[in-house]
């Protein structure tokens, strides 16, 4: 992930920084508003780390999964149904039947509508 998917979406990256920094606290993370100079220092005070080392361990982070709370946004899911546009082919409509998955009867509507 990149760091403007972490400001963007701030508060929904608390748990996955307390799971990893355990003593930081949402009140402190509340003032930092995903600053990432502020969060580099204050991850350096917490840890007792020289900056160089806050700036690895953060860049560490980064690269793992993004939390589930900031893939289900509405904005992050509009720009993947955009990106996956590309693994349609050609004349297809991504919209049209998807009996092969289950989700239709056979009269080719959905079981809520009868």
């Amino acid at each position: 992930m990149k760091w403007h998917h972490v400001a963007e979406n701030w508060p929904a990256f608390y748990e996955a920084i307390v799971d990893r920094w355990p003593d930081a606290d949402e009140s402190d993370l509340d003032e930092i508003d995903g600053d990432q100079r502020r969060f580099l220092r204050y991850i350096a005070e917490i840890e007792g780390l020289e900056p160089e080392e806050a700036r690895e361990e953060v860049r560490e982070w980064l690269a793992g999964e993004i939390p589930a709370d900031v893939v289900m946004d509405e904005g992050h899911d509009n720009i993947s149904i955009r990106n996956s546009a590309k693994y349609v082919g050609e004349g297809e409509d991504e919209y049209d039947d998807d009996a092969r998955f289950g989700d239709d009867n056979e009269n080719g509507k959905d079981d809520e509508d009868g």
